[in-house]
């Protein structure tokens, strides 16, 4: 009977740390997915070939490094700042498209604001042109 016990309990804990495994697992499979689905995104945010060279060379280093291990920073280019310069920038397209002018300009005069020297600025600034013309005939 002892044996019998004895069993049972190393196959509980032969279980929970198959389990405590598998669950590491599929939360590291998790994280580099994420981590791919973020570069994906930031490459489709138009970035001008300097940028994107940069951002190449940031993450090669990153790809090789150890889990855990800290990356040093890829000089001035600021990934969160371009993510958020984009998506001011397709607010602002959206905005333009649902026939809203007023809103479209305001979205347009922020990213100028916090970016006044963004990729974007050129586009920006035709299209507040255009948004102009747009709500001077309402």
């Amino acid at each position: 009977m002892k044996t019998v016990a004895w069993l049972v309990g190393l196959a509980v804990v032969a279980g929970l740390a198959f389990w405590v495994w598998r669950t590491l697992q599929r939360l590291r499979e998790r994280q580099e997915a994420a981590e791919a689905r973020y570069s994906n995104f930031v490459a489709s945010a138009n970035l001008p070939p300097a940028a994107a060279a940069a951002l190449a060379a940031a993450a090669a280093p990153a790809a090789a490094a150890a889990p855990g291990a800290p990356v040093a920073p890829a000089g001035k280019l600021d990934i969160p700042s371009l993510t958020q310069q984009k998506l001011l920038l397709d607010a602002a397209g959206k905005a333009a498209e649902a026939n809203e002018p007023a809103l479209s300009i305001q979205l347009y005069a922020r990213l100028l604001a916090r970016y006044p020297d963004t990729p974007h600025a050129a586009t920006a600034r035709a299209a507040v042109e255009v948004q102009k013309k747009k709500f001077s005939k309402h």
